[in-house]
């Protein structure tokens, strides 16, 4: 079985690969990635001499490059994390988002159509739905949810998402969707909430909240987000879309008060900073489908989730020290620098 895994040296991509190396050791791993600012090689490094696994460094939008690549590998399956996905960076330059997210998808869908791919996955987000209000804790995002998109992020992922479906309609392609929650864990991007607020608590630099932080999502940590594609690729309904949600809802200014505990830092670090545009306010996933038809829950609570996460980056400095030292740098003074206070 050889597997495309697109964006694998990202989070959730890396963690995927890693996972899917342990619990396929007889698989072939390509990872493709165009290893943008989030995109870091050393986060493979573990696994880069493994002779089951292949890095190569291509855009997906790149039609040529990724015909070539699919002509060589000849994929049993593809699994696509390869986006564009801060939501502050699609609010600054929408353009980026639309031709990585959209046309990209649109590329390996092609691709697979060509070379008889047996499932293309599409690794989506519940920011598709929109959000929920705050004072309706009854209501979660099911699969029948309208979308709703909030941002030109979660816009080009929702058009992303429909034109997997028009292609497993149209061409019979055998495609799923995984619309996941709030992920969190190793070699998370130092830019995301948690990554951002425990790198900030180590130099005891401010913590940027958004508002007043009563933002809600539901978090999910990434060893479960692993182990529910792995599923879904091997026993998912192609054409269907897939919630994994982690049943662990926390209102954002919540988090960031548990690691200046966690770490034994003061909360006057804490800095409340002008809210982004149209902030959606809660996120929370029923994943009652995939539970029902794979078997899948959540293994790994919140409480034992972020301290296993906070571990890891006291004990890999290194890894988020080199990026919060480079060209980040500069973005994260423009994003929070000018923001004042809220």
């Amino acid at each position: 079985m050889t597997i495309i895994v697109t964006g694998g040296a990202g989070f959730i991509g890396s963690n995927f690969i890693f996972y899917m190396l342990k619990a396929h050791p007889d698989y072939r791993i390509v990872c493709l990635d165009k290893l943008t600012y989030a995109g870091n090689l050393s986060t493979l490094s573990g696994v880069m001499e493994q002779k089951n696994f292949r890095f190569v460094k291509l855009d997906i939008c790149d039609r040529e490059g990724v015909f070539g690549l699919f002509r060589e590998e000849k994929p049993d399956i593809v699994v696509n994390f390869a986006a564009e996905s801060h939501v502050d960076r699609s609010i600054d330059d929408p353009g980026v988002f639309l031709q990585t997210n959209v046309i990209g998808t649109s590329v390996l869908l092609d691709a697979c159509r060509a070379f008889g791919t047996g499932r293309f996955h599409q690794v989506s987000t519940d920011e598709v739905y929109g959000d929920l209000p705050l004072d309706r804790p009854d209501l979660f995002f099911t699969e029948q949810t309208p979308i709703h998109a909030s941002s030109p992020y979660s816009a080009s992922k929702a058009s992303a998402d429909l034109l997997v479906m028009a292609y497993h309609r149209t061409y019979g392609l055998p495609a799923t969707i995984s619309r996941c929650s709030n992920t969190y864990g190793p070699y998370h991007f130092p830019e995301k909430l948690i990554p951002l607020m425990i790198a900030n608590c180590l130099n005891d630099r401010p913590l940027p909240v958004y508002g007043q932080g009563l933002n809600v999502r539901d978090w999910l940590y990434v060893e479960d987000h692993c182990r529910a594609i792995d599923l879904i690729i091997h026993k998912g309904r192609a054409g269907e879309v897939y919630n994994v949600g982690g049943h662990n809802e926390m209102r954002n200014i919540d988090i960031v008060k548990l690691i200046c505990r966690e770490l034994g830092k003061p909360e006057s670090l804490i800095t409340y900073v002008t809210d982004r545009k149209g902030h959606d306010m809660r996120y929370a996933i029923d994943p009652t489908k995939i539970h029902d038809e794979l078997g899948w829950l959540p293994v790994t609570k919140f409480a034992d989730g972020i301290k296993k996460t906070i571990r890891w980056y006291l004990d890999n400095r290194d890894w988020w020290q080199d990026i919060i030292s480079g060209e980040y740098t500069k973005y994260y003074e423009k994003m929070y620098g000018n923001r004042g206070k809220a």
